[in-house]
């Protein structure tokens, strides 16, 4: 174990040499942080979201002022304690609100719906801009799609599910201009945000950026390794931020120390505030929580970061949002992430001949993947599950992440017989696969399916011999799309696994577009051609 550990800390300093050390990078990348919608309009962003102007929250953080901010908030100041004074017109006049894609370039029935997906991508594209003084987006040097709907800004985890899509499309142009922004993103800021908006600056999203490298390096070849070589190792210096002072008491930022000394990760974001895009909704949860409203606010955004927002996956009490603990569970989803950008990196290395870094990467992701079956393997659920390292155990839940150590080539053949077994008992639906087996009403719950959790259900479960499980979810999750398109002539956000709708529940209205659908669909009727399609 003291070997082990030393070739760990060996690794970090590998690390810091080459990223440039992770403390300068962050506050580099700190600098240039333009602020929140939040903070700069405060009293009037407070008085917007909290009065519900908008029926949307994210409408006003992606509104764009009409004049500088100081002017407008001086006249907020001098006019709000007016009694004619009108909020609504005031806003109005001071602040143009996104609009969305008209219907008419999202829906046409009676195309085969390859070829509606093919074309749908230049509707979702987005070109190079300039930055609007004072707008909250965050433009990009290159082309980007875009997942439709209310989401009109690139997203992290998305991205790579439209990715997957773009190259069976043949838009492989896409796809390198995607990965391009990624690693441009990287570059200004020392990670990847949610999104681009200055209010996702405060956290990331799962880390799939490795696996867009991979996804690229399949057709181009093993010099795209060499040539992100930086930004996979500036992204991991970002997530391991903090492992040398996190405790067994006292986790830091994204790490957390476990009683054996092992390093895992939780999802964690910088600030303690309601999220701008759900102002209201967060201060309403903080109010029923009894709880220190900042506490509850660091897991409503930690579990935004990790894209399941939200899900009775992060609830203590198992059933109500008040109870969320986000920050207290380390997932499996995140660490088999992370133990695959931590191969990644390591064949970044080789390819450039680094082998001291190649062997400490390498001694990085064994040491992870051993933790990984030693906390997140429920050996008496037969799954893998999030762990509470306040309290030493298992959440006990089952839920789709339980499926990532086997997309990613954590879990042992023996595991994946097991999980294979428990989700065609407890997580298969009649259209497709289920993410919990829980009924909340949170979108990240039964009944709903989501894109990116069918592939990687599919692609683990074939890694691991169980072709037969994998085959009936791509046949039910293809018939959930197809059904849902004849009838509307739409691709959609998420679906109801038990009836023929779109999914339901969570924040905001279903959205159209959508980006992760059209991807995971594109893909799956190319790997499963037999299959029928409009």
């Amino acid at each position: 174990m003291r070997r082990l550990r030393r070739r760990v800390r060996r690794t970090w300093l590998v690390v810091l040499l080459l990223c440039g050390g992770v403390a300068s990078g962050l506050q580099a990348a700190g600098a240039r942080r333009p602020l929140p919608p939040s903070e700069i309009f405060g009293d009037l962003f407070t008085e917007v979201q909290l009065r519900q102007v908008f029926a949307d929250s994210k409408t006003f953080p992606d509104a764009i002022p009409a004049a500088d901010p100081d002017r407008i908030l001086a006249e907020f100041q001098a006019q709000k304690n007016d009694a004619r004074f009108d909020l609504r017109g005031f806003v109005a006049g001071h602040f143009s609100t996104p609009r969305e894609l008209p219907q008419s370039m999202l829906a046409h029935t009676g195309w085969d719906v390859r070829v509606y997906i093919d074309r749908l991508w230049d509707v979702l594209t987005r070109m190079p801009a300039k930055p609007v003084p004072y707008s909250s987006r965050i433009e990009l040097p290159y082309r980007y799609v875009v997942p439709g709907g209310r989401f009109s800004e690139i997203y992290y985890w998305d991205s790579y599910f439209t990715m997957l899509g773009l190259d069976a499309s043949g838009r492989h142009d896409l796809t390198l201009a995607m990965l391009d922004n990624f690693a441009w993103l990287i570059d200004q800021y020392g990670f990847i945000p949610n999104g681009t908006r200055s209010y996702y600056l405060s956290r990331s999203q799962p880390p799939f950026f490795s696996l867009m490298v991979e996804l690229v390096a399949a057709r181009d070849g093993p010099a795209v390794y060499t040539k992100f070589a930086t930004q996979l190792k500036r992204e991991y210096a970002y997530w391991m931020n903090g492992q040398d002072t996190a405790t067994v008491t006292l986790a830091q930022r994204h790490v957390v120390r476990m009683r054996d000394g092992s390093l895992l990760n939780r999802y964690w974001d910088e600030r303690d505030a309601p999220r701008d895009e759900a102002y209201r909704e967060d201060v309403e949860t903080a109010r029923a929580s009894g709880r220190p409203a900042r506490d509850v606010y660091r897991d409503l955004r930690a579990a935004a970061e990790s894209g399941w927002d939200f899900s009775s996956r992060w609830f203590a009490d198992g059933k109500s949002l008040a109870s969320i603990h986000t920050t207290d569970l380390v997932p499996p989803d995140l660490n088999s992430l992370l133990h695959r950008l931590e191969l990644t990196i390591a064949r970044a290395c080789e390819q450039a001949h680094d082998e001291p870094c190649t062997r400490d990467m390498q001694a990085r992701a064994n040491a992870r993947k051993a933790a990984i079956g030693r906390y997140l393997w429920d050996a008496k659920l037969g799954a893998f599950t999030d762990y509470d390292w306040r309290t030493h155990r298992s959440t006990g839940k089952l839920t789709a992440a339980t499926l990532y150590p086997l997309f990613l080539n954590v879990s042992t053949p023996e595991q994946a017989r097991a999980v294979a077994k428990l989700v065609r008992a407890k997580l298969l639906e009649p259209r497709g696969l289920g993410t919990t087996t829980v009924v909340s009403g949170q979108q990240w719950d039964a009944p709903n399916g989501w894109a990116p959790l069918q592939w990687i259900a599919i692609r683990g479960l074939t890694a691991y011999g169980e072709r037969s499980l994998a085959g009936l979810i791509a046949r039910r999750w293809v018939h959930a799309n197809l059904d849902y398109y004849r009838v509307t002539g739409k691709l959609v956000e998420k679906y109801d696994l038990r009836s023929k709708a779109g999914g339901r529940g969570g924040e905001y209205p279903l959205q159209d577009g959508f980006g992760w659908s059209n991807g995971v669909l594109r893909s799956l009727l190319a790997l499963y051609p037999d299959l029928p399609h409009l």
